[in-house]
């Protein structure tokens, strides 16, 4: 339930779907006698699109969020798997053309093929099923374990879980998947942005990963004004909704604390 909960809820209230509204009801109004509420709400519609597709409104709230776990740097100390979560590629689009194709946070693919011959011992885990309320056959996993097979990776050392279908499934499923994993070194590869959330879910699930953030879609330094209006609405969107997770999955004992910092 908190699955389906948690997809349909955001749809509808992630920030495009909600301007959205308010511009396309304010639009009906303005035909009837409820022109001055109509026009109140097309004005809101129209100010919060702007704000949010002018400002740097995403890169403020999205900041904090990428800076809370730093790069990762190799001390030398033996690295026993590595844990890379799905999301980064199409599912739908790599089911009809046959082919892996990658998406914004490719990046946790290209990280997971580089770990992989930087450390050849490691075992590699990747988790990642289909997030897709009605296609729930997609399963990201599968087609990305033949893809690293395709990249000469020795199938003996994968770890495939493909049954989870959000952050804290990741967490819980991969848990079980690793045995005799207590007092070992496994690396979390995930996009920068969902690193807290992702992190705070494998604490609660008893995993004491090392955080490797990719993906990272903020600058160093202070964000000015860009004319990027499908950016800026992106990254908000998915700034927002890592806020609201964060929340979520804290009110339902989901996440280790409210906000996940360094051990």
């Amino acid at each position: 339930m908190f699955f389906v909960a948690s997809k349909l809820v955001w749809a509808a209230a992630q920030p495009l779907a909600v301007i959205a509204l308010l511009l396309a009801g304010g639009s009906v109004l303005l035909w009837t006698r409820w022109r001055r509420t109509g026009r109140a709400l097309a004005g809101l519609g129209t100010c919060a699109l702007l704000l949010v597709a002018l400002l740097p409104l995403g890169d403020w709230i999205a900041r904090p969020l990428e800076e809370r776990f730093p790069p990762y740097r190799d001390d030398g100390a033996p690295v026993d798997g590595i844990i890379v979560l799905g999301g980064g590629s199409d599912v739908a689009v790599t089911e009809a053309r046959q082919r892996l194709e990658l998406n914004a946070a490719g990046d946790r693919l290209t990280a997971l093929t580089a770990l992989a011959r930087r450390y050849p011992g490691a075992k590699l885990l990747f988790s990642g099923g289909s997030g897709d309320i009605f296609r729930q056959d997609l399963r990201e996993a599968d087609r990305v374990a033949a893809f690293l097979q395709e990249q000469g990776i020795d199938p003996a050392r994968l770890i495939v879980e493909n049954r989870s279908r959000n952050t804290w499934e990741n967490a819980l499923f991969s848990a079980r998947a690793i045995s005799g994993g207590a007092g070992q070194r496994w690396l979390l590869v995930t996009s920068a942005i969902h690193m807290p959330r992702s992190v705070g879910c494998f604490r609660q699930a008893g995993m004491a990963v090392i955080p490797y953030p990719v993906d990272y879609r903020t600058m160093v330094g202070s964000a000015g004004f860009r004319l990027d209006f499908d950016g800026n609405l992106s990254l908000f969107s998915d700034a927002l909704r890592e806020w609201v997770g964060l929340i979520a999955y804290w009110m339902t004992s989901r996440t280790s604390e409210l906000f996940p910092r360094p051990a």
